[in-house]
């Protein structure tokens, strides 16, 4: 008997301060990356697609984001000072 199947892995990428387009308040929007992997006996093996989100910690509104977007939004995001 082979076990296989697909699983979600969901990984915070950055937490930004905007204006949520649904409710338009200015609240911190997490960035998502969802990457599903193929599984053999609940081994992760390699991924077989990607995708990412974005939701508002206000009112929860959850919207799709192309990679190109999530590029730009992570490197626009201000760093923490180290020290």
């Amino acid at each position: 008997m082979i076990i296989f199947g697909v699983k979600t892995y969901t990984r915070l990428l950055a937490t930004l301060s905007l204006v949520c387009p649904h409710c338009g308040q200015r609240a911190a929007q997490r960035l998502f990356e969802n990457v599903n992997k193929f599984t053999l006996f609940f081994i992760p093996l390699f991924p077989v697609g990607t995708s990412r989100r974005m939701d508002c910690t206000y009112c929860g509104y959850a919207s799709k984001v192309s990679k190109e977007q999530a590029q730009q939004l992570v490197t626009s995001a201000p760093r923490p000072a180290a020290g």
